[in-house]
């Protein structure tokens, strides 16, 4: 078993940009990628897309997720307790405008395990 305390390695990832958020691995396998965001307001995650399941879940103040709704691609306001599933394929991001935001994104198979990895 590994266990991992999120929030302390939330608050002391780096970023290398001011403008971008600060991340930091915090498990890596062929099973599982699981990554911690610090977004500081202003910051954003642009909309992207994965080949593997991707699964956000709030951990500490308040922001915004974007994904599809109806065939049109949203935004919702996300609070800690708030888990967004993305199937693989569909775009997601994130954006913080008045609050950090620290989010943990759990990648399912990590990425690059599936065979068609190549077309992400």
């Amino acid at each position: 078993m590994q266990l991992h305390d999120v929030l302390t390695i939330a608050d002391n990832a780096i970023s290398g940009n001011r403008d971008k958020p600060a991340t930091a691995i915090v498990h890596d396998s062929a099973d599982a990628r699981v990554i911690v965001f610090r977004i500081d307001p202003g910051q954003a995650v642009a909309l992207h897309k994965s080949t593997s399941t991707v699964m956000l879940s709030v951990l500490r103040g308040s922001g915004i997720i974007s994904g599809p709704v109806a065939g049109t691609v949203a935004d919702h306001e996300a609070q800690v307790g708030t888990v967004a599933v993305y199937e693989p394929g569909e775009l997601h991001g994130m954006h913080s405008d008045t609050a950090t935001f620290i989010v943990m994104a759990t990648i399912t198979p990590r990425p690059g395990a599936r065979p068609d990895a190549s077309h992400a």
